[in-house]
């Protein structure tokens, strides 16, 4: 062999040097054609792999041009596998002047979170105890039976009928926060047999579509109380929340004389609506558009029970609606949660009427954790809190209803005057 190809032999590759870029370059690609985002320092272009994410595009999407590292731990128990995905979408790497943050982002806070989180990891806490599960299926069921058997002895009477519809009611309400654990990939350590369950709870026990709320409640938990990214704010055709939408909207010459009375027409006719109508025309053309026949034919022919709507609404609103509902204000993960929501105070009857949401702040944060861990994390989070002096808000259920209520008032009368002052 020549010279040239002794020299060849066993020679390593030279490696290419990284591309870097800045932040401001970065957030420059921060739109639906054009998306580039940061994880762990490294620059990853998501704009054609973001329609095939399982979560959505839009979830994804909502952090384009930003830091998504605490947002992509927190959504994926498995990060080994989904490490897999990222490798052929990176472009490059920040600079090394850059900081690891974007938007000015409080570093000491990011840093501390993720010690919280190594901690909660070091305590097991993302372990699941799977008779704790197994039981809230198990008193499900029982309570199905239940309502059946009552109308099937005691036939459809006045008396039964409301019997039935309150039973009923509630293993529907109890079936929906069941399936919410599933969804957030929160029970099994096998990210398919969470998604395999989670579709038999959701579909066969509530008639609903798992890929609908997947790709709703996940961009909840990615921009809580943001508007345009949070889905459950973006209500403009039924209500105006917060103190910066019902002034905005207003200034914009939107006309809508009915919507000082947003507060009472949204308590009297939102919450037994919500799930037999607003939701389930989404899950319905949800499965229709993504050809789901099998969800479909659970669905079809069955309606959610009005009880049940107002239950739902009443307990998910009671962490969020009270708390800041305004546009981006790029927070690093801990402020954001912290900000959108709050508490309720920890009872047996609250974590069961729940579904453990009053542990929302824990549950935002640790989205993954089994809901009978939050409790644990709590201490914690609140000393966390104290440290960099964030709120912690904690209140009794019966304050967190009546809550509600003074808000949207609170946002029907800014609405108000802003139309009185135009």
């Amino acid at each position: 062999m020549g010279k040239g190809g002794n020299q060849g032999e066993g020679a390593a590759e030279r490696e290419v040097p990284m591309p870097t870029f800045s932040w401001e370059e970065i957030q420059k690609h921060n739109l639906r054609t054009d998306r580039w985002l940061v994880i762990d320092r490294k620059v990853y272009n998501i704009t054609k792999w973001s329609t095939q994410h399982p979560g959505g595009q839009r979830v994804i999407g909502h952090y384009a041009g930003e830091d998504a590292t605490d947002a992509f731990r927190a959504f994926h128990p498995d990060l080994k596998f989904v490490g897999k995905f990222l490798k052929p979408l990176l472009i490059g790497e920040l600079a090394p002047e850059e900081p690891s943050q974007d938007h000015g982002k409080n570093s000491k806070i990011i840093e501390d979170f993720r010690a919280l989180k190594k901690t909660a990891e070091d305590m097991n806490l993302f372990k699941t105890n799977h008779v704790f599960f197994l039981l809230l299926l198990a008193h499900i069921i029982a309570l199905e039976s239940i309502a059946w058997f009552t109308v099937f002895y005691f036939g459809n009477g006045w008396i039964p009928t409301l019997i039935t519809a309150f039973v009923l009611a509630t293993s529907q309400a109890q079936a929906g926060w069941l399936q919410h654990d599933y969804g957030h990939l929160s029970v099994y350590r096998k990210p398919k047999w969470n998604h395999l369950v989670h579709k038999f709870v959701i579909g066969h026990l509530k008639g609903a579509s798992a890929n609908w709320w997947n790709h709703r409640h996940f961009q909840h938990h990615a921009k809580p109380n943001i508007f345009h990214k949070d889905p459950d704010v973006n209500m403009l055709h039924v209500f105006v929340l917060g103190e910066w939408q019902p002034i905005e909207v207003q200034l914009r010459g939107w006309r809508g004389e009915w919507m000082p009375l947003s507060a009472c027409l949204s308590l009297a006719v939102g919450p037994p609506l919500l799930i037999p109508m607003y939701f389930q025309y989404q899950i319905i053309m949800t499965m229709i558009v993504h050809k789901n026949w099998v969800g479909l034919s659970w669905a079809v022919g069955r309606v959610h029970l009005f009880l049940e709507s107002h239950w739902f609404v009443w307990v998910t609103q009671m962490n969020h609606i009270v708390m800041e509902i305004d546009q981006e204000a790029y927070r690093d993960w801990f402020s954001s949660q912290l900000t959108a929501t709050c508490n309720v105070e920890q009872s047996f009857f609250n974590d069961w009427f729940s579904g453990h949401l009053n542990f929302q702040i824990e549950h935002h944060l640790f989205p993954t954790m089994p809901r009978h861990n939050l409790h644990k994390i709590a201490p914690l989070v609140k000393s966390l809190c104290a440290k960099h002096g964030i709120e912690y808000q904690e209140k009794p259920l019966l304050r967190a209803l009546l809550d509600i209520i003074r808000s949207l008032r609170k946002s029907g009368k800014l609405w108000l005057d802003a139309y009185l002052h135009k």
